[in-house]
């Protein structure tokens, strides 16, 4: 396991969409590991394959809550439900906040790094966080929703 380098805005693969992963190898496997490392050493609660310049579509989360690390590959939202509005921060635009409309409950469906199906509901940090992801995997940045933005006293890293 490594840490990657965490690509930052304005580097355009952030504006790219991720490929779907159409077989998981042990390349695979190695980029999810790699991806866990890196987001716990950057203390962010998730990252997505582009962030370290890979155009696939797999994210990692760590909420803190008892899910612990989730490793999603080709995750895609099935449900959205209700509404939340609130802080986000995200590893590749260090230094800044932004104020998000998200949906307060989502449903995500993707493979875990066996291949197999499930599917995954979150609420309130959960589901900004899948939201979040996903959007990187669609070349979305958090600050293209953000209602304000400002200068983070801390980051929040996500």
């Amino acid at each position: 396991m490594a840490l990657r380098i965490i690509v930052k805005d304005p580097d355009p693969v952030l504006r790219e969409k991720a490929k779907p992963v159409p077989k998981i190898t042990p390349n695979i496997h190695k980029l999810l590991d790699d991806m866990a490392d890196t987001m716990y050493d950057a203390q962010g609660v998730g990252l997505a394959a582009p962030q370290v310049g890979i155009l696939k579509r797999v994210i990692v989360m760590d909420v803190g809550d008892e899910n612990g690390l989730i490793e999603l590959i080709n995750p895609e939202i099935i449900e959205k439900e209700g509404e939340q509005f609130g802080p986000e921060g995200c590893l590749s635009i260090p230094g800044l906040t932004g104020d998000v409309r998200r949906a307060l409950k989502v449903k995500v469906r993707g493979l875990n790094r066996n291949g197999e199906e499930f599917e995954l509901e979150g609420t309130e940090l959960l589901a900004r966080c899948i939201q979040h992801e996903v959007d990187h995997l669609n070349g979305v940045l958090f600050t293209d929703l953000a209602e304000k933005t400002y200068r983070a006293e801390q980051d929040e890293g996500e």
